[in-house]
Formats: C-alpha cells, structure tokens, sequence
C-alpha cells in the first residue's frame, strides 16, 4: 500500500495510522471498557502461548509487562481509532497490537516501532488470533464487566424507592387513570410499584448480562481455530476469567460466537427495556412535582439549579428530565444492536464495532445517570402532604364507594352534578339526602378507600 506517515512519538504504527486517516467519522475515541477487554485477552493469550510453546518466553514475558502496565493506565492516549471503522474491527484489533508490542519492545530494550521492534504485532502479540474471534470477545468481555455499575445503580435506587415507599405510606392521593380522577391510592404504593419495576428489570439485565460470560476466543479466522494450538482457548478463558472476577466460559459452538451478535442484542433489549419504564418513572416525577402552583405540586423536588434564564425564581425538574433524555438515548442505542445483529453474513458479523459502541455507551451512560437521579433526586424527595390529602378528598372518584349500594347509574349522577356544582361527593350526597353527613364522612374516607 505504500508509505504512510507515522508520529515519531507514537506507540501504534502504520495500521493504527492508515484507519486515523481513513475513518475520520465521530471524533470519538473508543470506549476504555473495550480498550482494556482487548488488552486483557492480549494479556491471557501471551501467557497461554508461552505455556504452550507457541511464544518465546522473554517476548511472552514484555508482552505480559506492556499489558499490565496499560491496565494501569499507561498509554491511555494511544488507543486513536474512531468507533465507526471497518468492519469486525480490524483497525481497532491492530491499533491494540501495535501499541503492546512497541511498549514490549522498549521494555526488552529494543525500538519503539511496530514494524522494526523486538515484538511484531502479528507475528507475537496477535499469535494465536484473528480480529474475528478477538473483538466479539472482548465486546461480551466489555459489556459483562459494564453491567454490574449499571446493576449496582439499580440496586441502590430500588433501596431507595423502597425507602420513599415506606416513609410515603401514609400520604393519601388522588390516583388518576387517563389522566382523570380515579380511586384514591397510598404515595407509597405508587412510589413502591417504581421499586417493583425496578428490581424486575435489575434481574432481568443480570440475566442477560450472564449470557456475555459464553467466549468464542479461540475460533480464529471463521471458527475453526486455524493456528491456535490445543488447549490453547481453554487457558486462555481461564485467565481471563482470573484477571477480571467474572464469570467467563468457553463458547459451546464458536461459529455460532463468531456469527452472531445474540447475547449483546439480548443484553441491550434489556437495557432498553429499563430505559422504556425508566423514561415512563421519570415523567411521573415531573408530572406529580408540576407547579409549584399551577400544577399538581404533590411531590417536591430537590432544587439543584435555576431553571430559567429569564423567570425569576423558577425551578425545574432537572434531574428527572436528565434521565429521560438518557433514556431516548439508550433506546436509539438498541436500534443500532439490533440493525447490527441482524446484519451478519456468512462466518462472520462485520458489524461489531457499531454494536459494540452503541451498547457500551448505553451501559454507561445509563448507569451514570441512574446514579445521578438517585442520589440527587429520589433521595431528597419529599411530600406535599396537604396537597395530595386536598386532591384526594375531592376526587369524583370517591363515588366509587357508592356504587355497590346505589348501582353505578345512580352513582353516576351523584358526580355529574357534584362536578356541575362545584362539591365534592361529600357534599354532594349530603346536599341530596342520600347519607346523612357522619355517615357520608365515614364511607367516603379516602384513607379507607386507599386500602393497606
């Protein structure tokens, strides 16, 4: 292909500077999750390779060195390869080789060039593998580890629902269906269903989350492990499930690991899943915290910051509405797993890099704002007892308790003029003669009404 360019100060070399030159798409650099999956499976092969007399031991050995030492955090800046690259996701393998094997040959006192170096990027740090089986790995190897932030940011807001739950329990609201009065509900129990939800699709993510334990390293080029010696993928998983504390195993069929995008598409269905109901929870905050006077004012929020430029004194659910714009994007990151996933040919999906980018990303940002709504949010949320006893006791809806003993025509009735007149059912049927006023109070108490 000819010469190219390469920074004197740069650890990657040719490779890494034909894709920076060719895929100058998002400005973005990869995502540090997948950066270290890939080292960590440079890391593990390097040492089955020497157990199994594939590799020199003092290469093995810098190998080793270099790997660990950007797991520390050197050479951070070096990993220069946009997300939106080639397919499968050569650029990205390469740029990882090539950055190991200059720091490998400086560590055995050699050059720091890839392609004149002690280590060879192919020959050595590569030995054994093939984009093709080394990026799908180090995605499910990225997404698992990605996952338990975001669970643990739902273990911590479902604790803290339950804790609203419990503290709001005997705060009597309107409920409303359609958006219209309905039967009277506990504060607790519409905060304690978020809870629910939440610990629901908390198991749901941890189960799909499992299945990105299943590695297909050690299928090479299509699957047939060409090139990579026997027992040579079996070390290999068994390092990197020591190296990260998770629960890792070899692939039942890797074609089918190599093929097929089926346990990141399921995890980010979860995902989306959560965001669907999480955007669905958020809005609900907005909507009971609307107001402070105009609207229904039943919760009050945390103020975090002013809300208007120009509106004195104005506050805004901000917190919530951070979460809800996380939300629609997690979403669209789905979609692009899912168009990915399907996109599959033959021996091999070449669109792992975009799933890859998009799922990281919902992972994290998902987990980073779940966090954020918690602690600067749910954790301050507070009550306007009054407000939601006032609603409550003027809901139409109190009727409700009417209907068993005079039939819901005549049930009916009683609210339609109640609405007509301006009463509440109290009032209304007090006015009719339908109850007399104790009784009237008793029947239609809202505490009563609200259940356990």
């Amino acid at each position: 292909m000819g010469e190219i360019a390469v920074p004197a100060d740069a650890y990657w070399g040719a490779q890494t500077a034909r894709a920076v030159q060719n895929f100058p798409i998002s400005g973005l650099p990869p995502h540090m999750a997948l950066v270290r999956a890939t080292v960590r499976i440079k890391l593990a092969a390097a040492r089955a390779n020497a157990r199994l007399g594939a590799l020199d031991p003092k290469i093995a050995a810098a190998i080793e060195d270099a790997c660990e030492r950007i797991l520390d955090g050197e050479l951070a800046g070096e990993f220069v390869v946009d997300p939106y690259q080639a397919g499968a996701g050569t650029s990205h393998n390469m740029n990882t080789n090539e950055v190991i094997a200059s720091r490998a040959s400086e560590l055995l006192g050699g050059p720091r060039s890839p392609s004149s170096g002690l280590v060879h990027p192919n020959d050595h740090v590569n030995r054994g593998q093939s984009t093709n089986d080394v990026f799908p790995t180090a995605l499910r190897i990225a997404a698992l580890g990605e996952s338990v932030p975001l669970v643990t940011a739902l273990e911590r807001l479902q604790r803290s629902l339950e804790d609203k739950a419990r503290e709001f329990h005997g705060v009597i609201k309107s409920g409303r269906t359609h958006l219209q009065d309905a039967s009277p509900v506990r504060l607790g129990r519409e905060i304690g269903a978020w809870a629910t939800n939440v610990r629901k699709h908390r198991e749901a993510i941890e189960l799909a989350a499992g299945a990105c334990g299943e590695l297909g390293i050690g299928g090479t080029a299509t699957g047939t492990g060409l090139t990579a010696k026997p027992g040579y993928r079996e070390l290999v998983v068994g390092d990197l499930a020591r190296q990260t504390g998770l629960k890792l195993f070899p692939a039942e069929d890797l074609y089918e690991a190599m093929q097929s995008l089926r346990p990141a598409a399921a995890l980010s269905g979860a995902i989306r899943d959560l965001a669907v109901d999480l955007f669905r929870i958020s809005s609900d905050v907005r909507l009971l915290a609307s107001g402070p006077t105009t609207g229904l004012g039943e919760l009050l929020l945390p103020a975090v910051q002013p809300g208007s430029s120009i509106m004195p004194g104005k506050v805004n659910p901000s917190i919530a509405e951070m979460l809800g714009q996380v939300c629609a994007r997690v979403i669209g990151c789905d979609a692009t797993v899912s168009w990915a996933a399907g996109a599959g040919q033959l021996e091999l999906n070449v669109f792992f890099p975009v799933a890859a980018h998009a799922l990281l990303e919902a992972e994290t940002i998902l987990g980073n704002a779940v966090r954020i709504f918690d602690e600067r949010c749910i954790h301050g949320l507070q009550a306007d007892v009054e407000r939601c006893a006032s609603y409550a006791g003027r809901s139409s809806q109190l009727v409700l308790a009417l209907a068993p003993r005079l039939g819901y025509e005549k049930a009916a009735g009683i609210a339609k003029r109640a609405l007509a007149a301006r009463r509440t059912i109290e009032e209304q049927v007090v006015s009719e003669g339908v109850l007399p006023a104790d009784e009237a109070k008793r029947i239609l108490d809202p505490a009563l009404l609200a259940g356990d």
